[in-house]
Order: structure tokens, then C-alpha cells, then sequence
């Protein structure tokens, strides 16, 4: 919000440039070695050490093909200033890799706090760099700064509070099977990014730095809801459900009610992005930024479609079902890039509106894909998602309603929160009282209520006997 009144849209522009190519490379940092290492049930110290090493080099050659093709990236774009750019994001790659092992090592603990508090750091202090260099006016290098500064300070809290020193590689480390796993999590991350990224890279070659820093806005602000709650809910859901993939029954209990809590977040935010996408723009990024407003709004289903799909990734990863995530992948990622590719001569609101009607038809085919032969059925998720959906659409109904008689009298501000308190308390009445959810989420909260050693007594009863990185 702040940056986005201190920079313009050319300044946001420039460096989704080139992030939307070195994005590409940033899917090799860890080859899925991270996802492998959690998935395990049993990981030796020889393992994490030799794994952290093929990190660090991995990290290495990615900085090294960054630095060598910022002169291509620069003349594609026709932006020579895109080299010196490239260049210093290539050192994020180094950064990331040198926390990776450490960062897992916290997951299979169930640390989940210590590395909240670590990313949120990493985040606060690459954030004030970067206002601070906004306001002293370095432009669009004041973007560069806080995306190389977050993962050095992330890296360095991962290793302060895991206090583990890595050992020397071991060839014989029997690392054949993880290394197998994260090759297809990676690969199957690589066609994803570039069927969800391939729009920027043709708006920006085709309509200019300015389109593509408009697009860029609405599309980073529309994912903020997705991206944190996946982030955050994916790690311990990930986690979780590894450690009960031989427990069907618990597994399906866990997963349900995770699912049903990450639909009710996102559900409701869903609605209202779509109805009132002019006031969200105008009061978190500014009236310069007003053309957004109706891409943000073309973009609002995609929130909903990625949060009915990504829980299901992770059932299928922690299941080791990998490979039916790539088949997916191979068959949803060329139809999204064909879309953008028919829509590109309507610019950045036909590229959205193509964006979230392709999300939208593939949602029902890719459940059924997904849970086939799974302790989850196509049932157990429709009758998951009717209570938000149908709690949000009236809500939704509510607060248009009252917002069109009365709005008018009200600035941006006042009348967003109107609208959004309408929403939001119209939804938890109905979901609560109305779609009988009441029990569902008294129990999960008193389950935040629970003391920690029963809580995690509870959680692992039943699980795999816990070897390195797995004390609590």
C-alpha cells in the first residue's frame, strides 16, 4: 500500500519483467527437495546435510544463469536497464538456498511459530528497506532491495533458531527417492508457474511496462489472500497429513475440516473483491491506480478457484501421489496459455477475463482428478464448499443492497467498511446458524485453546515415530 503510492506503475513494471523470468529459475532453488525431506517419514542427518548441499549448488547455478541471460531478458523486453536488475536478484537465489534444509528441519518439528515469526521479520525489514529507498528515490531499486533482502534475513533466522551446523556431503546417503519426488514436485511447479505467469511476459512484450504495471498491481493484491493462506495453511496441512498417510480415517477427519476452514476465509473475500473492486483499489493503492480496478475484479474468481484446488495438491503430495499432480499439470497448463494467447489483443482486462474463466471450468475436472481413488470423495467436497459459497452469496446480496441506498452519502473509506462488515457479518451468521457449521468451528477453537502437550499428544498419537527434526 505504501509503495504502491511512492512508486508508479513503470517502477512496479520493470521488475515484473524480470521477475516473470527469473521466477522460472526460482522453481529449481530447492528441485523439490524441501517437499521430500517433509513427506519422509524417517530422514537421516546424512540425508539433510547431503540434500543441503545439493541446495547450495543448485542455488549457485541459478545465480550463474540469471547473470548470464540478463542481456537476453534486457534486448526481449527492448530495456536495458532490465541487465543491472537481473543481475542483483540473481544473488536471491544463493540466500534462498542457504535456508532451505533449515526451514524444513522447523516444519517437521511442527515450529510453525518460530518460523511465522522468522518469515514476518524477513518481511518487515526487506519492506522498510525498501520504503526507505522509495523515499530517497532509487525508483524501481527499491523493489530490487526487498526482494533480495527477505530471504537473506529469512535464511539467517532459519539457521539461528534451528542452531543445526550441516555435516559434509555423503554419497551413499540413499537420497535416490527424495531426489525422484522433488524432481516431479519441480517439474510440475515449472509448468504451473508458466501457465499462471506466460500472460505477464506477453503483456508486457505486446502492451508495455506501464500495462503490465497495472496488471501486475491487481494481480499481486488479488493473490494476497491465496498466497498467504496457502503459504501458511500448506506448510502445516503438508506437515499433518504426512504423518498420518497411513491413517486414512484421521487423514480424512483432518483434511475436511482444514479444507472447510481455508473456504470459509476465502469464500467470503472472493465476493467482495468482485462487488467492490473500485473502492478496494482506490483505498489500498490510490486513485492513480483506478485502471486496475476492473482487471482486479475479472481476476476475483481466481481467488476462489485456487483455494477449492490447492488443498487438494497437498492431499495428493502427501499422499506421494505426485505423479497425477504433473498429468494435471501437462493438461491445464497449455490450456491457459492458449487462452492468454486468444485474448492478448483485448489487453490486460481481456487477458484477466480469460485468466479466471479458464480457472473457473477447470475447478470441477481437476476435484474429480484429484480425489479419485482417495479416502476424499467428489461428494465430500461439494458439500464442503456449498456452505461458504452460498453463505458468501448472500451476504454478498446483503451488503450491495444496503450499500446502493445508503453508499452514496459515504467517501472510499467509511464505505468500504460498511460493505465488507455487511459481508462478512451476514456470512458468519448464515454459516454458523443457518448451514449448522456452529459445532464444526467451536470445535477448532477449542482446539487453539488446548494446552500444547495435549494438543500435540492429540496430533501425533498415532503418527510415525519421529527420527531427526521431528521432536516437539
Amino acid at each position: 500500500m505504501v509503495l504502491a503510492r511512492l512508486l508508479g506503475p513503470k517502477d512496479f513494471g520493470l521488475v515484473g519483467m524480470v521477475t516473470a523470468f527469473t521466477g522460472v529459475l526460482t522453481l529449481f532453488r530447492d528441485f523439490g527437495l524441501s517437499a521430500a525431506a517433509i513427506q519422509k517419514a524417517d530422514v537421516t542427518e546424512e540425508q539433510i546435510s547431503t540434500l543441503f548441499w545439493i541446495n547450495i549448488s543448485v542455488g549457485v547455478v541459478l545465480a550463474i544463469l540469471a547473470l548470464a541471460g540478463a542481456p537476453a531478458i534486457a534486448f526481449f523486453y527492448r530495456e536495458p536497464r532490465l541487465f543491472g536488475v537481473t543481475a542483483a536478484l540473481a544473488l536471491g537465489f544463493v540466500f534462498n538456498a542457504a535456508g532451505i534444509q533449515h526451514s524444513v528441519l522447523l516444519q517437521r518439528q511442527m515450529r510453525f511459530t518460530a518460523l511465522a515469526i522468522i518469515n514476518t521479520v524477513g518481511l518487515i525489514v526487506g519492506t522498510a528497506i525498501a520504503i526507505g529507498g522509495a523515499k530517497a528515490g532509487y525508483g524501481y531499486w527499491a523493489l530490487v532491495a526487498m526482494t533480495v533482502t527477505v530471504p537473506f534475513v529469512s535464511s539467517v533466522g532459519f539457521w539461528l533458531a534451528t542452531a543445526w551446523i550441516p555435516g559434509m556431503p555423503q554419497r551413499r546417503a540413499g537420497i535416490r527417492s527424495m531426489v525422484r519426488f522433488g524432481g516431479t514436485v519441480t517439474l510440475n511447479g515449472l509448468i504451473s508457474y508458466v501457465a499462471s505467469n506466460s500472460e505477464k511476459v506477453l503483456l508486457g512484450r505486446f502492451w508495455g511496462v506501464d500495462a503490465l504495471g497495472i496488471y501486475g498491481r491487481a494481480y499481486q493484491l488479488i493473490n494476497i489472500p491465496t498466497d498467504n493462506l496457502n503459504s501458511a495453511a500448506g506448510e502445516v496441512a503438508f506437515s499433518a497429513l504426512s504423518r498420518l498417510q497411513n491413517d486414512p480415517i484421521r487423514l480424512k477427519t483432518y483434511f475436511l475440516k482444514g479444507y472447510s476452514l481455508i473456504l470459509a476465509m476465502t469464500v467470503p473475500i472472493t465476493v467482495g473483491c468482485a462487488l467492490f473492486a473500485d473502492d478496494i483499489i482506490r483505498v489500498l493503492l490510490g486513485p492513480k491506480w483506478a485502471a486496475a480496478a476492473p482487471i482486479f475484479r475479472w481476476l476475483a474468481p481466481t481467488i476462489l478457484a485456487f483455494a477449492i484446488i490447492n488443498p487438494l495438491f497437498w492431499l495428493l503430495s502427501s499422499l506421494g501421489l505426485v505423479g497425477r499432480s504433473l498429468k494435471m499439470s501437462l493438461v491445464i497448463g497449455p490450456v491457459m496459455i492458449l487462452s492468454y494467447v486468444i485474448a492478448l489483443p483485448y489487453g490486460p482486462r481481456g487477458v484477466a477475463l480469460a485468466y479466471s474463466s479458464v480457472m473457473t471450468l477447470l475447478v470441477i475436472p481437476v476435484i474429480a482428478w484429484s480425489v479419485k481413488g482417495t479416502v476424499i470423495s467428489f461428494r465430500d467436497i461439494l458439500r464442503t464448499l456449498s456452505r461458504p459459497l452460498a453463505s458468501s452469496i448472500v451476504g454478498g446480496l446483503v451488503a450491495v443492497g444496503v450499500v446502493s441506498v445508503y453508499g452514496h452519502l459515504l467517501s472510499p473509506l467509511p464505505r468500504l467498511f460498511l460493505e465488507n462488515g455487511l459481508l462478512l457479518g451476514t456470512f458468519i451468521g448464515m454459516l454458523l446458524f443457518v448451514m449448522g457449521q456452529k459445532v464444526l468451528y467451536l470445535d477448532l477453537l477449542m482446539g487453539l485453546r488446548r494446552p500444547s502437550s495435549a494438543k500435540v499428544e492429540k496430533g501425533l498419537a498415532s503418527a510415525p515415530p519421529l527420527h531427526l527434526g521431528d521432536s516437539v
